[in-house]
């Protein structure tokens, strides 16, 4: 049962343009159409291209550069090598090995995006002996120039290791959330950072308990400076869980319950409406809130009939002002998964199958990575031991 729900009309184009004008100053364009209308739009979704690592391991996380044609992926090999490489979006071929190290144990390399203009982010783990593990992080920039040129130096203490950085591109600062691995604290914390000037915001500490159990799905507003979570209800997972935002200059937090149950799996957000989307575990639904007014509506995926079909991330493309929401299982083909494109209305665009990104082994889970001025996306898959990545239109 759907708790709360608001339908479309609660949140209407009307509504978020108004909001639009006056807090941002700008004017949308016009109106996207839907899949198939308009002359010359290309043919839709997997392209063929698929990426694998130099090496054939296993992917421990990609992301791509939204402004150029370079990708960037971790792999690791068993009992061979960890490597850092780049790649050719449009052919899928590995450009450079930026750098590798003999896999000992729980050494390994882990990419964890593509940050402001073109600079990737690599996290080290090299792990000598009985030894805590040493963690430090690289930025290629641009990523089109293929080495690891830059240091990225984060506020952490001992007890707190990165675990989600914001999938935005374009601005300078993006978000960052630390995980407390203490046996005594469980009090993550979440700052902005310039990753490639390697600056960095206050540090604000999370003490709000729903948001201290687990991992809170991270999006970043970058003309707010704040960061929008989102959480399942402490302790009871079959109810609507929570929204929040953090200013991260002034450490202001707010929250509101949203209107979807369970675990939030995935989030996204488009700075100038000030609409979020994510996706719930429970419910198998998606669900569009304006943050201003902390209103919002679900929906279920489509066709969606149990929680099998749940939704896991969602991201945000600034230029056709598209949400595109990853579907390990999907309910709108006989199996594989999906991608299911809506606008920042809630309207269903489309829906793209055979994708195949199960998230059964993955250590970094899955993610659609964008390209948004080529309408190009990579994800994982489709090889299930999460060597690959293929790209895809919409």
């Amino acid at each position: 049962m759907l708790v709360s729900r608001k339908r479309k009309g609660s949140l209407s184009r009307d509504i978020i343009v108004a909001v639009n004008l006056i807090t941002a100053g700008v004017i949308f364009p016009p109106p996207l159409s839907r899949a198939g209308e308009g002359k010359g739009r290309p043919a839709v979704g997997i392209t063929g291209v698929i990426v694998q690592g130099m090496f054939g391991g296993r992917i421990f996380g990609f992301d791509i550069d939204a402004t150029g044609t370079d990708g960037v992926l971790s792999e690791l090999q068993n009992g061979g090598v960890t490597a850092v490489e780049t790649f050719d979006q449009n052919t899928g071929k590995i450009l450079k090995v930026v750098a590798r190290m003999p896999v000992g144990q729980g050494s390994d390399f882990i990419t964890l995006g593509v940050t402001g203009t073109s600079a990737g982010l690599i996290e080290r783990e090299l792990v000598r002996g009985s030894f805590r593990p040493n963690r430090r992080f690289g930025t290629i920039n641009p990523l089109d120039r293929g080495r690891i040129n830059g240091r990225w130096t984060p506020p952490l203490d001992s007890h707190h290791l990165v675990s989600v950085i914001s999938r935005n591109q374009g601005t300078p600062n993006n978000a960052v959330l630390t995980l407390d691995i203490s046996a005594n604290g469980f009090m993550p914390t979440i700052f902005s950072s310039n990753i490639a000037a390697n600056t960095f915001g206050p540090v604000i500490t999370l003490t709000d308990d729903e948001f201290t159990n687990g991992c809170p799905a991270l999006a970043y507003d970058p003309v707010n400076n704040r960061a929008i979570l989102g959480v399942a209800t402490l302790g009871n997972p079959f109810v609507p869980g929570k929204i929040a935002t953090v200013d991260l200059a002034s450490g202001l937090f707010t929250k509101f319950t949203g209107v979807g149950d369970g675990d939030v799996n995935g989030i996204a957000y488009d700075p100038v409406s000030g609409t979020a989307c994510t996706t719930t575990e429970i419910d198998y639904s998606v669900e569009f809130y304006n943050i201003a007014t902390q209103s919002g509506f679900a929906e279920r995926l489509p066709g969606a009939v149990n929680q099998f079909f749940s939704g896991a991330d969602v991201e945000f493309d600034p230029i056709n002002r598209l949400f595109l929401v990853a579907q390990p299982h999907s309910s709108t083909s006989s199996g594989g998964s999906s991608i299911h494109v809506y606008d920042i209305s809630g309207n269903l665009i489309e829906s793209l199958n055979g994708f195949s990104f199960s998230n059964a082994s993955n250590v970094v889970p899955v993610h659609i990575a964008l390209n948004p001025a080529a309408r190009l996306g990579f994800v994982d898959g489709p090889d299930a031991g999460v060597t690959q990545i293929e790209s895809f239109t919409y």
